[in-house]
């Protein structure tokens, strides 16, 4: 991270000095195109080449929660103060804190959920009832032994070190880094170029603050949710995936062409 993080640096200001010559808009169109393109691969990629081992025991040990459907929530909750303490619930969200995709089954109606890994299984517990740490205690009660089933399975604790391929790792990451400063080099002038100047501050900074603010602030609470009601650890990539085609399809009918404007002449 720390390498990218300075060929990035590097990458901002030449991505800023090519769109003093093509143009705002293709490169950043390029950087955003780039990103929707990479997102699913990319992190998949990640995956194989920092914890081979995880992608390894999915294959060999795949994952699946046997719940009522009834009893599973959109475990959506942007605030924290959300208990989803029923027992599918509480597996649902062990599973995908740990990283670890998982196929949903259907079971019989007022079924507690169990939790099968491989041909094992393992029972979750039904908390709904319980106070905050009655909930608290039936969680972790359930992380201990999914966990350590997990970890009999093959899915490891942690990614190792010696199995990591750090020049794939590296490449990847560079494919985003590269999608993000071709956005962010020419997004400043851009912005600035857009608005004449009695309405400038305003007309940039409060839209732009907003989109960030709220899009981006509730992306970590939208892609886990994503994630737990699908069962797939690469699903809430389609949170991004959405947004960023959506400014993909603004960007390309509505988005003028700024470079060279005389900012001192715009008026409207």
């Amino acid at each position: 991270m720390l390498a990218v993080t300075v060929v990035s640096a590097f990458l901002y200001v030449f991505f800023g000095w090519l769109s003093d010559r093509v143009g705002r808009k293709p490169v950043m169109l390029f950087g955003m195109i780039l990103a929707l393109v990479a997102f699913f691969p990319g992190f998949q990629a990640l995956t194989r080449a920092a914890n081979p081992a995880l992608a390894e025991a999915q294959a060999s040990a795949p994952v699946t929660i046997i719940a009522d459907p009834a009893t599973c929530a959109v475990q959506f909750d942007p605030v924290g103060r959300a208990a989803f303490a029923s027992s599918c619930d509480l597996a649902k969200g062990v599973l995908s804190g740990a990283g670890v995709s998982y196929r949903n089954e259907a079971a019989p109606e007022g079924t507690t959920a169990m939790v099968r890994i491989g041909d094992r299984l393992i029972p979750s517990l039904e908390a709904s009832s319980l106070d905050a740490a009655g909930v608290a205690a039936a969680r972790a009660d359930v992380q201990a032994r999914v966990r350590g089933a997990l970890i009999e399975a093959g899915y490891p604790e942690r990614a190792d070190p010696d199995r990591m391929n750090l020049p794939a790792v590296f490449g990847i990451l560079m494919v985003f880094i590269i999608a993000a400063t071709a956005l962010y080099g020419p997004q400043a002038a851009a912005l600035v170029e857009l608005f004449p100047t009695r309405v400038r501050y305003t007309a940039m900074s409060l839209p732009y603050h907003v989109g960030t603010g709220w899009v981006g602030g509730l992306l970590p609470a939208a892609s886990f949710a994503l994630v737990a009601w699908s069962g797939d650890i690469y699903f809430g990539l389609w949170y991004a995936v959405g947004f960023t085609a959506v400014a993909v399809i603004v960007s390309l009918i509505w988005l003028p062409e700024t470079k060279g404007r005389d900012l001192d002449s715009i008026q409207t």
